[in-house]
């Protein structure tokens, strides 16, 4: 397939606010794209490369060749030069990279230019979410978006199962967990308080104590053991003490889904930008696993069986030590003096769990709902300012914004409250990393990439007219960077705009 037809239904996916237009037009390219590309095809309309990372940067494509006159690359061809740009390492590989880009670009339309960009930089915002795709998918092949659903969420994405559904309901129905591929995790609504969220779930539910880690998922066959993140990256090098405690389980085949954290000296949590620093460097202290869910255990896949079965088997395979503390009972009472004990050992809260709901995988619904202290949002940062006096030399004000289904951010305000010395030389390392000007240091505002997530706690919303999205956050402040967690992942503007009359959600 011609890249030009990516490009051109990107274009008129991005032109349209209809969700209903949206999906129709990306059906429509991926049922004529040819079988064995349609999984490329729908990464492409998605906004994403097969390759996790090219090693191509935003200043390396300010200066490209002339575009072509004539439409002739092909996905293939962009997804082959790709993937030899993305191996290239050692002497001379800078200059190697350098030259297939540019004559990857000098095959390139003007507008193919201006996507190939995009993509390469994070930056393509024609609003195919992975739910459209997945719509997109089922309308194209004729199936239900329930199971094409359900299959993505098992195999980890919507393009893991797009020719299975070209098949047919069969080979899609044959999609299942499959141990040593990390699934899409289930996910926590929010509820202001314990009670509230006690009343969502029901009078049969068990409460966790929410753990200021990062989110892990874990897979072992035999003596193969994958760590996995939220967001599916392999982090397993980085998490040899994660390997041998899960190795030493009697089990040969499982998935367990939980959290890890880098300790204190007392045995208490550490700050999660510590922990999330550990994770991502691989370097100093042990990490330690806490599991609150099994999803397979020797050739049985556990997903489908109520929650406390699962919870049943969790604890008989895996030692109280590596295990979330959980509380089960029926007075209110005693679930709250279980909370206050939580968030007094220094955890950021509890997540309320329906004892007899299924492991939805990637979806978030009332069977889980957490519970903070705080009300916070994770939005993402789409512009930061240098500071003055004290700060002067660091990039502090950061613009935030939620995400918008149909595409792009809205600002919802800025903050500069909340930073040490540390986070603010973090990012200001980070954020000229982002930067979408050749000179950040050269202007006060520095517009960046919206790839950043930011927990932000805040005291309120108030409506404003000086904002696209009619509403302000009051009093906002940084709580972490969250690098377990991608700008598809923020909040969205209609969740801000839910509970703008009301108790604020966190998350």
């Amino acid at each position: 397939m011609l890249l030009q037809e990516v490009v051109a239904t990107s274009r008129a996916v991005s032109a349209t606010r209809s969700r209903k237009e949206k999906v129709r037009l990306l059906a429509a390219v991926l049922a004529e794209a040819p079988a064995g590309e349609r999984p490329l095809v729908a990464r492409y309309l998605g906004g994403s490369l097969r390759q996790r990372r090219t090693g191509v940067g935003w200043r390396s494509l300010g200066d490209l060749p002339s575009p072509a006159d004539e439409a002739t690359l092909t996905v293939a061809e962009v997804d082959a030069t790709l993937e030899k740009v993305a191996g290239l390492s050692g002497p001379g590989s800078a200059g190697m990279r350098r030259t297939r880009t540019e004559e990857l670009f000098g095959r390139a339309t003007e507008d193919e230019q201006a996507w190939l960009r995009g993509i390469i930089t994070g930056e393509v915002r024609q609003g195919a979410l992975e739910a459209m795709l997945t719509e997109a998918v089922a309308a194209a092949a004729d199936l239900p978006v329930k199971q094409v659903r359900r299959a993505a969420m098992l195999a980890g994405g919507t393009a893991y199962v797009v020719e299975a559904a070209f098949e047919g309901e069969e080979a899609l129905a044959g999609i299942g967990l499959t141990v040593g591929r990390p699934i899409q995790p289930m996910l926590a609504s929010s509820a202001p308080d314990l009670a509230a969220a006690l009343e969502k779930v029901g009078a049969d539910a068990a409460v966790d104590a929410k753990l200021d880690g990062i989110r892990i998922q874990v897979h072992r066959d035999g003596q193969d053991v994958r760590i996995a993140t939220r967001s599916l990256d392999d982090i397993t090098e980085r998490l040899p003490e994660v390997v041998e405690i899960v190795r030493s389980l009697p089990a040969d085949r499982l998935v367990l889904d939980g959290e890890a954290m880098w300790l204190a000296d007392d045995g208490g949590p550490r700050p999660f930008q510590e922990t999330a620093s550990r994770t991502a460097s691989g370097s100093g202290g042990a990490v330690t696993p806490y599991f609150f869910d099994l999803l397979h255990r020797d050739g049985r896949d556990l997903l489908d069986l109520p929650a406390h079965e699962r919870w049943a088997e969790l604890d008989d395979l895996v030692p109280e030590p590596w295990r979330v503390t959980r509380w089960r009972g029926e007075d209110p009472a005693d679930a709250q003096a279980f909370a206050d004990d939580v968030l007094a050992s220094g955890q950021e809260g509890v997540v309320v769990k329906a004892a007899g709901a299924t492991y939805d995988a990637g979806r978030r619904g009332a069977a889980w709902v957490k519970v903070k202290p705080v009300h916070t949002l994770d939005l993402v940062v789409l512009a930061v300012e240098w500071g003055s006096g004290r700060r002067r030399g660091w990039l502090s004000n950061i613009h935030l914004g939620a995400r918008d289904p149909d595409g792009g951010f809205v600002m919802l305000g800025k903050t500069f409250k909340g930073m040490t010395d540390e986070i603010l030389a973090w990012q200001t390392e980070r954020f000229t990393e982002l930067a979408t000007v050749d000179d950040p240091a050269a202007d006060w505002v520095v517009p960046v990439r919206p790839e950043q997530v930011v927990e932000i706690a805040f005291d309120g919303l108030q409506r404003s007219t000086r904002y696209p999205g009619g509403l302000a956050l009051r009093f906002a402040r940084v709580l972490r960077y969250r690098d377990d967690k991608s700008a598809a992942e923020a909040d969205t503007i209609e969740a801000v705009r839910d509970h703008a009359d009301g108790p604020t959600r966190g998350h």
